[in-house]
């Protein structure tokens, strides 16, 4: 009898012990499902920024090439054509210049707010 009350004790340990193994590998695998999800939407953040920057980088080098060639077109033959240029170009310079910018907002994103 007491052999039989020994061998249920263990047993009855041996199961609360498996038991709380199973609840805190459930646990890691939300934790992994979780930091795997924050990775995905990190990839996605960059990715976006990145498409961002390089549109607002080509547009901001556009808009200041022309501003150049207006620039040079001053005081000729072709000079209200230079002022148009420099216009235009200074316009679409800081266009893209806030393109620039602008996509520096998504790299924001990726930060999680700590939590309280």
């Amino acid at each position: 009898m007491k052999t039989l009350c020994l061998t249920f004790m263990i047993l009855l340990t041996l199961a609360s012990t498996a038991l709380s193994q199973a609840g805190n590998i459930d646990s890691l695998k939300r934790e992994i499902l979780s930091i795997k999800a924050d990775v995905e939407s990190i990839h996605l953040n960059l990715e976006t920024s990145k498409s961002k920057f390089q549109r607002g980088i080509f547009i901001a080098t556009l808009g200041y090439t022309i501003t150049i060639a207006g620039g040079l077109m001053l005081g000729r033959e072709n000079d209200d054509l230079g002022q148009v240029l420099l216009v235009t170009g200074g316009v679409t310079g800081v266009i893209g210049t806030y393109m620039l910018v602008d996509a520096f907002k998504y790299l924001g994103r990726t930060r999680r707010k700590a939590p309280r």
